[in-house]
């Protein structure tokens, strides 16, 4: 296993990190997880070099972290990095921060958290948290030792993750990146400011969500086996990630052995700067083939947002676009309709034009509202 340093820390991570968001379930529901399984997984990540363990409060139905303290007893909180992170939307008062810390504490069966982040800061939760004394919360539990280090992790745009960089003495932060994501959410701009500032960056859905590498189209799949080393999709978007001397730890969120037995020796040529310029050329084509795939332009900027009638519209792109970009339009079909809330839903829309005068793209929201009803709702 290679290890990195981790931002201005004197702490050594390994390149690959094991996220716990989607351990092997028994039946389908996310709360039940196959105990024994997962166990084994962590335990053999660990025992062959991994050391940063990544959870959260709601991860698996909120019972993740009881099962990740359960496989760092018998001597293996010891050898590891434990992530886990404020529930940063259920936070009404300065008191619940203690308050889920504590649990989470006990949840663990530990007495500190190595890295502590505050979950999926976007800008009303930014803004709520700050209102009750965040900034006091974290300075008492680094003093206290409850947690060794803080940090965040991000889902908004770049302007406001410069804006939370720059707020506070974090030590790391927790972003999406891919090659296919490289100006989404904080994207790569965020990703060297934030090392500028000399944070340590986590990366997380390195391969969005698993889209990247199941079901690769064929034209695809074409582009990468053009390459004279052979390397697997998981592989290649691993690498793309490990090759940023930036990057402290990829996480994986690994539901099987195998998956974990394949990324550990992935992980063995994760050295930084180590692709051939050939290489990258390679990525940023395939990147490319994804994107031209994208059938709305938008890039979730939210300034259509909020819509008068409710409409989640960069929700509903999103949802859309995967569709096409990943050849899955029965699947991303699904997802929309079970995440996208009914008074959100596309066909809520009531043409008002009040988001075409704001999108700096200058998309035709109203039509391409109406391609997305036609795919996904009729």
């Amino acid at each position: 296993m290679l290890y990195r340093k981790f931002g201005q820390t004197e702490e050594k991570v390994s390149a690959l990190g094991f996220g716990c968001m989607r351990l092997p379930i028994i039946g389908e529901d996310i709360k039940n997880i196959d105990e024994e399984k997962a166990i084994e997984m962590l335990r053999y990540a660990i025992d062959n070099g991994v050391n940063y363990i990544d959870t959260a409060y709601p991860y698996h139905g909120q019972m993740s972290e009881g099962l990740v303290g359960k496989a760092l007893q018998d001597g293996y909180r010891e050898k590891v990095y434990l992530a886990t992170k404020l529930p940063s939307w259920l936070i009404k008062t300065r008191e619940d921060m203690d308050k889920y810390l504590d649990e989470q504490l006990e949840k663990l069966q530990t007495d500190h958290i190595d890295f502590y982040l505050v979950h999926t800061l976007k800008e009303s939760y930014w803004k709520n948290l700050t209102e009750n004394g965040l900034f006091e919360f974290l300075d008492t539990i680094v003093k206290d030792g409850r947690v060794k280090y803080v940090g965040f992790s991000f889902h908004d745009n770049v302007e406001l993750f410069k804006e939370i960089v720059d707020a506070y003495n974090w030590t790391f932060c927790q972003i999406q990146y891919n090659y296919v994501d490289e100006d989404y959410q904080a994207g790569k701009e965020g990703l060297k400011y934030a090392a500028q500032k000399g944070l340590g960056i986590v990366i997380m859905e390195p391969l969005r969500g698993g889209k990247l590498v199941s079901k690769v189209p064929d034209e695809i799949m074409n582009a990468w086996n053009s390459n004279d080393i052979k390397r697997t999709p998981v592989q290649w978007a691993l690498r793309y990630l490990w090759d940023y001397p930036e990057i402290s730890t990829v996480l994986s969120g690994m539901s099987t052995l195998d998956q974990v037995k394949e990324n550990i020796k992935y992980a063995d040529e994760g050295k930084s700067n180590s692709l051939t310029e050939k290489e990258k050329s390679l990525i940023a084509k395939v990147g490319n083939m994804y994107k031209d795939k994208i059938k709305v332009n938008c890039t979730f900027c939210r300034y259509c947002l909020p819509c008068p009638a409710g409409v989640n519209i960069p929700g509903a792109f999103e949802y859309y676009n995967d569709g096409f970009m990943f050849d899955n339009i029965e699947g991303e079909k699904e997802n929309y309709n079970k995440f996208i809330k009914d008074e959100a839903k596309a066909s809520k829309c009531v043409e008002c034009g009040r988001c075409e005068e704001e999108c700096p793209q200058n998309i035709p929201i109203r039509e391409k509202l109406k391609d997305v009803v036609k795919t996904f709702e009729e």
